[in-house]
């Protein structure tokens, strides 16, 4: 996966600390202490090389040690730049995903710092560190030659190998599958079964026909507390005997590596990946800024061309719909728009969905899908959506920014729902405007007006309908006759309560800026107590 290609200070150099950097971030970070090593994604040959002239200039303790990079093989410019610097230069495979390499260090780094050599068997039940570090206390309290699985059978740590490793072991840390016939093997002795059905530790035989050594595994299993489900099945540890046999206490061992696999392992699941990080910065989360070019290169999209950017609401009852149902729409949603466009990205953020369409080719289709997505999700899944368009978006560079407006969008008509369920800024304009002028002035306690409170105290002291004859009235454009209909009153107990109103508030509501502002200020008293829009930053 990595080649060490420059090495100044040889290739003994300690690393303690790692980032992920764009190109973005190459032009923010010299006042800042570096990092050990950088991850270079999607930065370009040129502007790396013009960074590694930047680091020489900088004292030796203010440079990074090393630097991974995918164009590091090919660019003899950014080798030569690099031993300048006097920074360690490392070639990535360029089909390496970051979002594997970035984690596997971070995994390496926290498991250099756990120092327990000897540990002993009581401890290994104690400590909780990384998978590679785990698979090496393994090793060294039972024996053998250690890989941990997760549960579709791909490799996620391993101790060190020896000549003993048997050609199945080779396989599997490398990502392959083992040999059919030792599949087989293993189906027909029932081994998948007990790990899935159990925790206890299966000892498998050596097969010397298919050359493969004997063998201890345990379930890695995330049990629930109240026991209302059964076990999940999270991977499994594998031990492959070597020269010397295991230990007496290597079932024990096992079983306690399990429970430490199966905290990990869970902590790992429920973390977001850095693909999901950066996925998020695009669209103006966690801080945003990012690199357009960069974040192309990294996800794989066009950076440039038109892109439609379409934001997603649950409709509930209360103002946070429940979680379970926040992630299951997410999901659903991802999975439609990756049906619609390969290169589609989807993402959750706070309790909204966003999807970004690069390149679309019709505008039309990514109104049609949006609108059938929404009618099909509440036929079939009684899910009740809002959904916003950002249209055209100009490249990558704009896709916060339509995020942003999509957000605009959703806030200001949430309150005319079930009408415009799916819309864009400039359909809806003017509900977004007067929502953020309500939000403005709401904000602001200078801008509300102090009349209003003696209105509703006087409507709760006398329990009569000043403010909602107030409302009738300026909502039939001062039509006496109209607003009487509605209320289903007399024009003339009509008359009299507008002027009450007018004598209680003390303004003229014949006057088109009186009208005005106590519109507003009735607009304000109209929206639920500590209504507040969300930011979802």
């Amino acid at each position: 996966m990595v080649e060490l290609i420059e090495a100044p200070a040889g290739d003994s150099v300690a690393i303690s600390s790692v980032a992920l950097v764009d190109s973005s971030d190459l032009s923010v970070e010299v006042e800042s202490p570096s990092p050990d090593l950088y991850l270079h994604v999607g930065v370009r040959k040129a502007e790396a090389v013009r960074w590694f002239e930047e680091v020489a200039l900088r004292a030796p303790d203010q440079r990074p040690r090393a630097v991974l990079s995918k164009s590091a093989a090919s660019s003899t410019a950014l080798q030569s730049a690099a031993r300048s610097a006097g920074v360690a230069l490392v070639a990535v495979h360029p089909k390496a995903r970051w979002g594997h390499v970035f984690p596997l260090i971070q995994r390496m780094l926290d498991r250099s710092r756990q120092q327990y050599d000897r540990l002993g068997d009581s401890e290994l039940l104690a400590v909780d560190t990384d998978l590679f570090g785990l698979a090496q206390a393994i090793a060294q309290n039972a024996g053998g030659m250690v890989s941990i699985e997760d549960a579709q059978a791909r490799v996620l740590a391993y101790s060190a190998s020896d000549e003993a490793a048997d050609e199945l072991r080779t396989l599997s840390i490398l990502g392959r599958i083992g040999p059919r016939d030792y599949l087989k093997a293993m189906q027909e002795w029932g081994v998948y079964d007990r790990l899935r059905e159990s925790d206890e530790v299966v000892d498998v035989p050596a097969h010397d026909e298919l050359g493969t050594k004997r063998r201890l595994v345990v379930s890695i299993r995330q049990t629930v507390e109240d026991g209302s489900a059964a076990p999940r099945l999270l991977g499994s540890i594998w031990v492959q005997q070597g020269y010397a046999p295991f230990t007496d206490n290597a079932a024990d061992v096992l079983r306690g590596a399990s429970a430490i696999a199966a905290r990990i392992i869970s902590r790992s699941l429920n973390a977001p990946s850095t693909e999901s990080v950066l996925i998020q910065r695009l669209f103006g989360a966690r801080g945003g800024g990012v690199d357009a070019p960069s974040v192309a290169s990294a996800l794989n999209l066009p950076d440039s061309g038109s892109a439609a950017v379409v934001g997603f609401a649950v409709t509930a009852g209360e103002p946070e719909p429940p979680s379970e149902i926040v992630t299951s729409v997410g999901s659903m949603i991802s999975l439609h728009a990756s049906a619609l466009r390969r290169d589609s990205v989807s993402t959750m953020i706070g309790h909204r969905a966003y999807v970004l369409f690069p390149r679309y080719k019709s505008a039309n289709i990514i109104a049609t899908w949006t609108r059938q997505l929404v009618e099909q999700l509440e036929q079939k899944r009684s899910i009740l959506l809002r959904a916003a368009i950002a249209i055209p978006v100009s490249g990558l560079g704009q896709v916060a920014g339509a995020r942003t407006e999509v957000d605009r969008v959703l806030d200001g008509t949430a309150a005319t729902y079930p009408e415009g369920r799916v819309t864009t800024l400039a359909e809806s304009r003017t509900a977004v405007l007067l929502g953020e002028i309500l939000d403005l002035v709401g904000g602001n306690s200078e801008l509300r007006d102090p009349r209003l409170d003696a209105l509703v105290e006087y409507d709760d002291k006398h329990a009569s309908n000043l403010r909602e004859s107030a409302e009738a009235y300026l909502a039939e454009h001062g039509d006496v006759r109209n607003a009487a209909a509605v209320l289903q009153v007399h024009p003339n107990t009509l008359r009299y309560r507008i002027r009450r109103v007018e004598e209680i508030v003390g303004v003229n509501l014949q006057d088109a800026s009186d009208r005005l502002l106590i519109e507003i200020q009735l607009a304000l008293l109209r929206r639920p107590a500590g209504q507040n829009r969300p930011t979802l930053r």
